[in-house]
């Protein structure tokens, strides 16, 4: 769980900051475990890799215009997930201290017991404003930086957490590929961790 020394130092980062404290999420801790638990048996798999070969194959097979192309369809509905929005600076993956406080949430959530041994993938979404190449890095850098704050910073085990760029390719709202909705982070719950290995004997 997160020290209340981490709270107070979060809390007063917040408390300093000079931009705007904006609203990152209307979920509670309580809805964000329970976004987060209930994988089952009849869940797809999917892997990191997988929803990047996805999103490369997406791109490859419709290069036109962002309002010509469909959205990727992930068809994850029945992993358990969910979105949030973390502030980042302008196009960049330096995350704003305001958002500390729900990657602090998502941290609890996945230190609870109900979700210890759970693994889970972290991707960036943005809008379709700018370059679609550069979209997809600037979403993967975004996941790498809430992968990294989550270990860093809260102490979630590094092996528990991958990230994953989608850029513009998996909108929210895809009759409104330019609104800040569709600039988001998803976290999904995508298995257990395997058995620790057995010593030699």
């Amino acid at each position: 769980m997160t020290s209340p020394l981490i709270r107070f130092a979060l809390a007063a980062s917040l408390a300093l900051s000079a931009a705007p404290a904006l609203a990152q999420t209307s979920l509670s801790d309580s809805q964000i475990l329970q976004g987060l638990q209930g994988l089952t048996d009849s869940a797809p798999t999917m892997t990191a890799q997988q929803m990047r070969n996805m999103v490369q194959q997406h791109m490859s097979q419709y290069p036109g215009e962002a309002l010509t192309r469909p959205s990727l369809a992930l068809n994850l509905d029945k992993l358990p997930q969910i979105n949030v929005q973390i502030q980042f600076r302008l196009n960049s993956s330096i995350i704003e201290p305001s958002s500390y406080g729900t990657l602090g949430s998502i941290a609890d959530a996945m230190h609870n017991p109900v979700l210890h041994g759970y693994k889970f993938v972290v991707t960036g979404n943005t809008d379709v404003t700018g370059p679609r190449d550069f979209n997809l890095k600037l979403s993967q850098a975004r996941a790498d930086a809430v992968v990294n704050a989550l270990v860093t910073v809260f102490n979630v085990n590094a092996s528990r957490l991958e990230a994953v760029g989608l850029g513009e390719e998996v909108l929210l709202d895809p009759k409104k590929p330019t609104d800040p909705i569709n600039r988001r982070v998803q976290i999904f719950t995508i298995g257990r961790m395997g058995p620790p290995p057995q010593p030699i004997r």
